[in-house]
């Protein structure tokens, strides 16, 4: 029997706890540990990441649905966009050589790394961010929901189309986008960001494996155990999240994150 099917649902389960102690963010490194372990190509990687993170977010963002954080429309008017570029991401990345792929994907980790790190530090010190002007997407007190306009509606589209643009290039969920854009955009409470973020992740990211099912590109034997242990291993991190979670294991996280875009980084320069 091949290694990789064997090893797969391991790689998943840890996803699936990072991604339950941190958040969406820790889907992130499903594509490294693809490349790494199973020293797939990042192209192969991708669509594999991209299921165990629609699985796992489609879980959360049911939940939320079921606690009324998750905003339902916001998410599904993002995904749209997000569906729409998806299949850009995929032939472009079809059309890069893998180590310039890696090197892509290791400055998305140093992004992440340093944004995640950034806002633990800032929570853990109490610092608040200083005062701006209010967003485009308010909610609307008199009936609870977001109040419509166009700025509103370009702000969410063009935050859409570029997660899901990224989802098809280096197959990730694109939470590390979608969380600061809805922090900046709205006034949402911090839970139903998340929440929406997992919403508009899991339909971008099931569209993006349906495409690349239907185009040949996707391993059912590896990317089903992997998926199905990032399940089992999100609901072992929410068990003990209330535990462990806070600004130091968000810290901790972004230097891991950092660490694996080092690796990368050196990978991708080896692979030119």
């Amino acid at each position: 029997m091949d290694s990789s099917i064997l090893l797969s649902p391991a790689l998943g389960i840890c996803v699936g706890i990072l991604m339950g102690l941190t958040g969406a963010g820790g889907g992130i490194l499903s594509v490294p540990l693809l490349v790494f372990a199973l020293h797939m190509k990042m192209v192969d990687a991708s669509p594999i990441s991209l299921s165990a993170i629609a699985l796992a977010a489609s879980v959360g963002a049911l939940i939320g649905l079921k606690n009324k954080l998750l905003r339902y429309k916001a998410a599904f008017f993002m995904a749209i966009f997000g569906v729409i570029f998806a299949p850009a991401g995929f032939w472009l990345a079809n059309q890069i050589p893998n180590g310039p792929l890696l090197l892509i994907f290791s400055a998305a980790l140093f992004y992440s790394a340093f944004n995640q790190y950034r806002q633990a530090r800032k929570t853990s010190f109490g610092i608040v961010d200083s005062p701006r002007k209010p967003p485009p997407c308010l909610i609307d007190p008199s009936i609870g929901k977001l109040y419509w306009n166009v700025p509103c509606a370009r702000a969410l589209a063009l935050t859409g189309g570029l997660a899901g643009f990224l989802s098809g290039l280096l197959g990730v969920g694109g939470g590390f986008i979608i969380i600061p854009a809805l922090k900046r955009y709205t006034n949402l409470t911090a839970q139903s960001i998340i929440v929406t973020s997992l919403g508009v992740q899991a339909l971008i990211s099931g569209g993006s494996v349906i495409f690349s099912a239907a185009t040949g590109g996707f391993n059912f034997l590896v990317a089903a155990p992997f998926s199905l242990g990032a399940l089992a291993g999100l609901l072992v991190g929410l068990a003990i999240s209330k535990k462990l979670s806070g600004p130091r294991l968000q810290q901790v996280f972004a230097i891991m994150v950092l660490g694996v875009a080092v690796s990368l980084t050196i990978k991708g320069l080896n692979g030119l």
